[in-house]
């Protein structure tokens, strides 16, 4: 009677064991680049998810690219500091909810706009991303994406903010 400790032993000379099979490769066969193909980073529906991605999605400019990113982070970021900040059983709780968010946005904006400054090197292609986006090439494409990354989080935070406090109101015209 052989024990699960020899079995796997036993497996490591045996090519046909799907466990003996090597899943990750050097990318596009070249192990001097750097990275990895590997059954997550290369699947389909990794590639598929990145690539839609406003950071890489093809044919928008980085003004697009700022607008959703920053819509995204004022959205969900008023959450947290609405209801889980030191105000949140307070009257006011929502508009200190508010007023962080759009603090946090600014300072994230200021974040991207010294990054935008300091000469960042250019997207670099991976088997995720062949084609990285031109946008952020330039200083001008990041100064772009990060004034967008601003209006967009403000707006985000603002119609996080409509929502809370009308959750009521709301609820009543659908229900």
């Amino acid at each position: 009677m052989t024990n699960m400790a020899q079995k796997a032993d036993s497996s490591k000379n045996n090519s046909s064991d799907p466990r003996n099979q090597e899943v990750v490769f050097a990318a596009e066969g070249n192990p001097q680049l750097g990275n990895l193909e590997t059954p997550i980073n290369s699947s389909p529906i990794s590639k598929w998810f990145i690539r839609n991605l406003p950071a890489y999605r093809a044919d928008i400019g980085p003004f697009r690219r700022g607008l959703e990113v920053g819509m995204a982070h004022g959205y969900l970021l008023f959450g947290p500091f609405a209801k889980l900040g030191p105000l949140r059983n307070a009257p006011s709780g929502n508009l200190a909810g508010l007023l962080s968010t759009i603090g946090l946005v600014v300072i994230l904006t200021a974040c991207l706009s010294m990054y935008a400054n300091s000469n960042p090197y250019k997207p670099v292609a991976t088997v995720t991303v062949p084609n990285p986006p031109s946008a952020f090439n330039s200083t001008e494409g990041w100064n772009n994406f990060a004034s967008a990354f601003l209006i967009g989080g403000i707006g985000g935070a603002v119609t996080a903010y409509f929502f809370t406090s009308n959750l009521a109101f709301i609820q009543g015209l659908f229900g």
